[in-house]
């Protein structure tokens, strides 16, 4: 009885737990996360809150099951009854920036007790384009600036927001089945990255962007107006033309986009650490020793990419951090009923 209950912990369960501590215990306030790879990412934005009055468990949805996901994590919120001692840590997918079109959508940025990433997912932060020559030099131990990751980032977000606009329109809309994230997907494939010629996949972008949204003018003649005030709004909820890599579906761009393109630089990175070896060492013996000293201190761009945090300085990461700071501390009722801004996740 005692193990089940532990194993299906509520909000009220642990509010009473936390009560029945001395005053000077600290406060155990739950976080459920989506799957594995979240609990770091989450445990990183967590703990700069915990002081010495209160503290967070990141947990996974069930310790009953092996059920994971967005879903069971809301469901284990509803059963649990959700309150200032349990909370939702959630990827935002394109939820945030539906707005509410859908009952998920409406339900995440709604609730007080769950929040959200605001880029589309946890891998998207990993792969903060202006970090990632950082990572490289975590992978590589060479600090050598051989491309420009945040240019062409840039160039590539700006090339897909166009379309971006067209698939946030569609799943408003309720018509993604007309144009769905695998759609988008396949037409922002950049082919193999090739460091000689780096923007040559970009440009083949742009041409199949374009193509795709001249056949969205002919299906959709009278979709000009709420094309563009949708593309305004995009804006202000944090989506502009630069930065559109960041709301595009995580695993996409991690894995189709930068994984490739960081494993081509940090192999250009790699063979400059080894030729400077080879050439610097005054005997066999040294070159070897000192190669393999080398090969041994490199790790996986995977890896690597997983323990970023290079994101902490990214303006989406800054409003998650906003979102928790008034979740902990609220503004008094006389203020909020002034107009000040109660707690939201979104």
């Amino acid at each position: 009885m005692a193990k089940r209950l532990r194993d299906n912990i509520s909000s009220d369960y642990i509010s009473a737990a936390n009560r029945l501590r001395s005053k000077q215990a600290r406060r155990r306030i739950v976080a459920y996360v989506e799957s594995y790879d979240d609990v770091y990412f989450w445990r990183m934005v967590l703990s700069e809150f915990e002081n010495d009055k209160r503290y967070f468990e990141v947990m996974l949805p069930s310790k009953l099951r092996l059920t994971k996901g967005k879903k069971q994590v809301l469901m284990n919120l509803v059963k649990n009854h959700v309150g200032e001692d349990m909370i939702a840590c959630v990827d935002a997918d394109y939820d945030y920036l539906e707005q509410g079109s859908n009952p998920m959508s409406k339900y995440i940025i709604d609730n007080p007790y769950v929040f959200h990433t605001y880029v589309y997912a946890i891998e998207n932060y990993q792969c903060y384009a202006p970090s990632l020559h950082d990572v490289c030099v975590m992978v590589t131990l060479n600090d050598h600036l051989v491309f420009d990751f945040a240019d062409w980032f840039t160039q590539f977000s700006q090339a897909v927001f166009p379309l971006f606009v067209w698939s946030i329109w569609h799943y408003r809309r309720g018509t993604h089945n007309d144009f769905s994230i695998s759609d988008f997907n396949r037409i922002i494939e950049t082919g193999n990255f090739n460091l000689q010629d780096p923007y040559k996949g970009i440009a083949n972008v742009r041409k199949k962007v374009g193509k795709r949204i001249i056949q969205f003018h002919r299906e959709y003649p009278d979709a000009k107006e709420s094309y563009m005030a949708l593309k305004e709004e995009l804006k202000t909820l944090g989506v502009t033309p630069d930065t559109t890599y960041l709301y595009i579906q995580g695993h996409h761009i991690f894995d189709k986009v930068v994984t490739p393109m960081m494993n081509k630089v940090c192999e250009k990175l790699r063979r400059e650490r080894e030729y400077e070896i080879t050439h610097r060492a005054l005997h066999g013996t040294q070159r070897q020793n000192e190669l393999s000293c080398y090969n041994h201190s490199m790790a996986s761009v995977e890896q690597m990419l997983k323990k970023n945090t290079g994101y902490f300085r990214s303006a989406p990461y800054q409003r998650l951090k906003s979102d928790i700071e008034r979740f902990l501390c609220p503004p008094p009722p006389s203020a909020q009923g002034e107009g000040a801004v109660a707690p939201v996740g979104g």
